[in-house]
């Protein structure tokens, strides 16, 4: 067993799951754009939050995440839903080319996958990204090593061949005690 797939899957172990997993906010915010069927991945998907989302939604969902103890807790709540959980090293075995209408990451941030994540989208496919990132208030939650934290601008600029729909990240400008803070969001899309 790979170090990864055990250090997360004491983290689930030690993290009780209180509530149902929840979507990122980036999802929720721009679920309009969603489209009304097609194949979904939310890749590193941790306890599925944005699995079930898409899943309810009518979406065919794969979810995919390092840790078996997330995947075994995803699977328990998934009922009647139309989604396949599975345990994959998404850094070792990235989605095949045109074969998603839908991606969503979030809280995930391994560079060299930007490539494969837009190759992944089929016509007209969209892609749903939220991460933590280096400019963060006083007392944020999240990773504190910059390998895992978007620079600014950066999540903007990995996916520029794409079609920007909406892209959000505040950073420490004005009054850092109201708006959207530590993370960056983007939704985009290819073109037909």
């Amino acid at each position: 067993m790979s170090t990864e797939r055990q250090k997360w899957d004491r983290h689930y172990q030690q993290t009780p799951l209180d509530g149902p997993p929840q979507p990122a906010r980036v999802l929720t915010d721009f679920a309009h754009l969603l489209p009304a069927s097609g194949q979904a991945l939310d890749l590193a998907c941790g306890r599925g939050g944005n699995a079930l989302f898409l899943a309810e939604r009518g979406l065919q969902v794969q979810a995919w995440d390092i840790s078996e103890q997330a995947i075994t807790d995803l699977q328990a709540i998934t009922g009647d839903l139309p989604l396949t959980a599975s345990v994959r090293d998404v850094i070792a075995a990235p989605p095949a080319p045109a074969s998603f209408d839908v991606i969503t990451v979030s809280h995930f941030l391994h560079r060299p996958l930007f490539a494969a994540l837009a190759a992944a989208l089929r016509p007209g496919g969209l892609l749903y990204y939220q991460t933590f990132t280096t400019e963060r208030v006083a007392g944020a939650s999240g990773p504190r090593n910059p390998d895992y934290l978007l620079k600014p601008n950066e999540l903007l600029r990995a996916f520029c061949d794409l079609r920007v729909l909406d892209w959000r990240e505040e950073g420490l400008v004005g009054d850092v005690s109201r708006g959207v803070r530590n993370i960056a969001m983007l939704v985009a899309g290819l073109g037909r």
